[in-house]
């Protein structure tokens, strides 16, 4: 009696799976960086700290942000080319198909979430 058995499994596939799974989060991790600014980043949204004493800007998620101008009420802020002027009670606006919002704003500096969703 010939019996047929089949190849072992293999994990290479799987393991080639997590590999770029791995190096795609490392690379949109990677993909944060700034100038008076500095950025904490998920996968899908990006917290952005800037300066307001310094001519803040940073790359987040693919497109620019920027600090315009701050005041006591909130801040001007441009998201790939758009200005928006944020306080810190409205809701989410809207550029480049980012949601972009307000979270803090001090005397030193403002806290600005850009994402893919809004925020809950």
């Amino acid at each position: 009696m010939t019996r047929r058995t089949s190849p072992p499994f293999s994990s290479a596939p799987r393991t080639a799976g997590v590999v770029a799974a791995l190096a795609l989060a490392a690379t949109v991790l990677a993909g944060c960086s700034g100038e008076g600014a500095s950025t904490d980043c998920g996968l899908d949204a990006c917290k952005v700290t800037f300066d307001r004493n310094l001519d803040a800007s940073a790359s987040v998620l693919g497109v620019d942000a920027k600090l315009v101008g701050a005041d006591a009420n909130g801040v001007t802020v441009e998201v790939a080319g758009e200005q928006l002027t944020l306080s810190v009670d409205q809701p989410d606006a809207q550029a480049a198909g980012l949601y972009v919002s307000l979270d803090s704003l001090d005397d030193s500096k403002a806290v600005v979430r850009i994402g893919r969703n809004p925020r809950s």
